[in-house]
């Protein structure tokens, strides 16, 4: 694709003006997806009673929307961004309440709403447009000292938790409190407010422990796993995979662990590409997940808005604090979270909801001259 750098044309903006080397990193994590899709999927969709290639056809399907949502959400400028955010905001906080009501109970949570032919996972939304929401009330409350932005965001941010726990969703819960406290971090919050934020956030962990018993198991079975168990038997298995691909792995379609391993094609991805592509892949998908993060913090160094600032940084921090999770927990160095690998693990809603926020964040880093549209 070429364009003549005066070609005015929407695209031709678009090419010259984005960066191309991020969106190159994203298409390469999107095609990789798709090629674990293939290998860890067929074994799972038989033990469920499905036909051998059912999730690897929906993830093919999902893959066209989710780059033309991207691509879409690239062309915007920093206020359409805003707006857009704002809209999807709204309607993602009226589904997840409808989740409570009409949204189908899966592993003791209500996440999804079932609709014809696919289940939609409101709150996969709620990240992205949130954090683009909150860094224009932190900004605006920078911009101008009488409008209330820093009181909108915490009330928001503390109905969005109280959400996320009622569902439970406390791996998403802790992803946006992550993100909301580093963007209002990077926005004036003195130091003292952020050592009262973390000092609550143990607590509200401890609490969690001795009250709350799905995160008591979690955490037991990961301090002192016992052996029969579900959450032991994932992990076990999962270790099995890397330790079987070694360095260079056994080769596409020849790991054998995906087999036994119940949610190889979700949660525990890296696991069967450890086994079959080995630990010089996994290093370079690493690698490509933070290229990415650092890529979007390189560029926002030269950036002056701080609505752009924010917003786009939670977007990084949310990207790679998730891909973080996710293969932290599948290494056993943290407790599972049922958190997606970012454009790798099989989830039409994670997919689609990533890709809006990396399409917001190539928007918002976009080229843009003095006195440019914000």
């Amino acid at each position: 694709m070429m364009f003549a750098r005066i070609d005015d044309r929407p695209v031709a903006r678009w090419w010259w003006t984005v960066d191309r080397w991020t969106v190159g990193a994203l298409l390469l994590l999107v095609g990789f997806g798709a090629v674990m899709s293939m290998a860890a999927s067929p074994p799972v969709a038989l033990r469920l009673g499905y036909q051998p290639w059912h999730f690897v056809n929906r993830q093919l399907a999902a893959i066209p929307l989710a780059l033309a949502i991207m691509f879409a959400a690239s062309l915007l400028s920093p206020r359409a961004v805003r707006r857009a955010a704002f809209v999807g905001f709204a309607i993602a906080v009226v589904l997840v309440v409808l989740t409570f009501f009409v949204g189908g109970e899966i592993k003791g949570a209500r996440r999804w709403i079932e609709l014809p032919g696919f289940s939609v996972q409101p709150s996969e939304f709620l990240k992205p447009t949130f954090a683009v929401v909150a860094a224009w009330l932190f900004a605006e409350q920078r911009d101008r000292p009488g409008f209330p932005g820093n009181a909108i965001a915490i009330g928001l941010f503390v109905a969005v938790i109280a959400l996320l726990l009622k569902q439970p969703d406390f791996g998403m819960a802790f992803v946006v409190a992550a993100v909301w406290f580093a963007q209002f971090f990077m926005a004036g919050l003195r130091l003292y407010w952020v050592a009262s934020g973390l000092l609550a956030g143990i607590g509200g962990l401890a609490a969690a422990y001795l009250w709350l018993p799905h995160v008591t198991t979690r955490i037991n079975g990961f301090l002192a796993p016992v052996a029969g168990t579900g959450e032991s038997y994932q992990i076990d298995r999962s270790l099995e995979a890397f330790a079987n691909g070694g360095l260079w792995g056994r080769g596409p379609g020849e790991g054998t662990v995906k087999d036994h391993l119940p949610d190889a094609h979700a949660d525990f991805v890296f696991a069967v590409t450890g086994e079959e592509f080995g630990l010089v892949v996994c290093i370079l998908v690493v690698v490509v997940f933070a290229f990415i993060v650092l890529r979007g913090f390189s560029r926002l160094m030269q950036e002056g808005n701080l609505f752009v600032i924010l917003a786009a940084a939670g977007q990084l921090i949310e990207f790679g604090l998730q891909a973080a999770i996710n293969i932290a927990s599948t290494l056993h160095l943290i407790p599972t979270k049922g958190m997606t690998l970012p454009f790798v693990s099989y989830g039409d809603s994670s997919m689609l909801a990533l890709a809006l926020g990396m399409g917001m964040l190539l928007a918002l880093t976009r080229r843009r001259l003095a006195g440019g549209e914000l």
